[in-house]
């Protein structure tokens, strides 16, 4: 869906904004601000329509979602990302004549000289591009964090930096124009409702390849790896010769750079996402070794691994936006050594558990704690595996809770890594893991921004 297609094209157009998620509003006050007579449409849901006429009362605003005869009345539909590209109302409307795109992609066509390095992935990718701006921050580079990471970009529009760190979705890489650095953290199978197919995940996820100039990748994937090998600047971290973890630091080939102790975001995985970060910055002709010492006061973002604090003699650790089994055993090695209890379990997407049940059937520090849609099937897993780590099952996430708190020893953790999307008795992983943080005695309002968004 990637084009070149800037704001001012849409003068005399018949134009439509589909969504009024924080991306849909920041279209339209884009457009609104370079266009202020362009008649624009909006399709939402009904329970937002009161709301998009009192946001701009210049819209023709429809509660509904749109079909292909509606959509191919448009010449061109700014669509947000979470709705798929491979909707049959979508693909209709294109062979009818109608263009989609997107803020991301009206973003990149409207900058075209703006040094970009955009990083996607299964997981890490957000953790990775905060930490790319963190660093270059620290060396006194006027860096935006922007994108998937809960700024949409079209909202800085107008705004100057000097490094733009977006982070992609896979629902944005196909999306963005040329850039200098793409990044890939990790590729698992997720969001397989929204691209239909693992390999159409997969295939979407690597579009980021075709507008990287660089591409910089997780050495740790053979697959990955495997995936991107024919790209003309192919770049990795991970490995023993460049940027890599071993023997307790953070190391650049046989030099110790960073002890992984003072890392203030915790875990294996976090020490890989720093090595993306600091190889990210050599690539960009920056002093990376210089910029590590600032590793040491970058705090982990909300939901992911973020510890919360103690209460009832307990630690809390809200991992909400694990959404598959894979992410949770990531969680669950950065704690090795700690007694344990980990919530899995919420929205069922037929994900494979196996994995999952064979690493943890048989821990002693461990117990795990079912719920969710499809937490009967991950308990039936484990029992099915004959396995011997305590397992409850809970009938909802408050129960679950309680249930987890009860049975860990005074010390121990209690740990909310689901493994599964939120959508069974959640809006998203953000509001699940506020909730955690309530039941568990915290605020969860303060827990729930992620620091350093826009320009600085």
């Amino acid at each position: 869906m990637a084009n070149t297609m800037r704001i001012a094209e849409l003068a005399g157009k018949r134009v439509a904004v589909w969504g009024f998620g924080r991306e849909g509003r920041a279209a339209i006050r884009a457009l609104h601000t370079q266009l202020p007579s362009l008649p624009l449409a909006l399709y939402c849901s009904e329970a937002e329509a009161v709301a998009a006429r009192e946001f701009d009362p210049a819209l023709a605003v429809y509660g509904h979602e749109p079909d292909a005869v509606a959509l191919s009345a448009y010449d061109v539909v700014v669509k947000s990302p979470g709705i798929s590209a491979y909707k049959p109302a979508v693909t209709t409307a294109q062979a009818q004549g109608a263009r989609f795109t997107s803020g991301t992609a009206l973003w990149f066509a409207q900058n075209p000289d703006a040094r970009v390095v955009a990083v996607t992935g299964t997981k890490g990718k957000s953790t990775t591009t905060a930490l790319i701006a963190h660093l270059a921050r620290a060396l006194g580079v006027r860096t935006a964090l922007a994108g998937n990471i809960g700024l949409p970009l079209l909202e800085l529009q107008g705004q100057s930096a000097d490094l733009w760190a977006i982070e992609l979705s896979s629902f944005q890489t196909g999306e963005a124009g040329p850039l200098e650095l793409g990044v890939v953290t990790s590729l698992y199978e997720e969001h397989l409702d929204w691209h239909g197919s693992r390999e159409r995940y997969v295939a979407d996820k690597l579009k980021l390849a075709d507008a990287a100039r660089t591409l910089l990748v997780n050495a740790t994937q053979p697959a990955l790896l495997e995936r991107v090998q024919r790209h003309p600047r192919l770049l990795r971290f991970g490995h023993d010769a460049g940027w890599h973890v071993a023997d307790g630091y953070i190391r650049r080939g046989a030099q110790d750079v960073f002890p992984l102790a003072r890392m203030a975001a915790p875990g294996a995985h976090n020490a890989l996402n720093a090595c993306a970060a600091l190889a990210a910055l050599a690539d960009l002709g920056m002093d990376a070794l210089a910029a590590s010492p600032a590793l040491a006061n970058f705090h982990p973002l909300p939901h992911r691994l973020q510890p919360l604090g103690t209460h009832d003699g307990v630690d809390w650790i809200n991992d909400s936006i694990s959404t598959t089994p894979q992410a949770t055993l990531a969680a669950l090695d950065s704690l090795a050594g700690r007694e344990v209890t980990v919530i899995v379990g919420g929205h069922d997407r037929g994900l494979d558990w196996s994995d999952f049940v064979q690493a943890v059937k048989h821990r002693p520090d461990l117990r795990i704690v079912a719920q969710g849609a499809n937490g009967p099937r991950i308990a039936q897993a484990l029992r099915a595996a004959k396995a011997s780590v305590l397992l409850g099952e809970a009938e909802d996430f408050a129960e679950a809770v309680t249930m987890a708190r009860t049975v860990t020893p005074a010390g121990g953790v209690v740990l909310l890594s689901p493994g599964a999307p939120s959508f069974d008795q959640f809006k998203d992983y953000a509001a699940r893991g506020r909730r955690f943080a309530e039941l568990a005695g915290f605020d969860g309002a303060a827990i729930a921004g992620i620091e350093g968004l826009g320009v600085a």
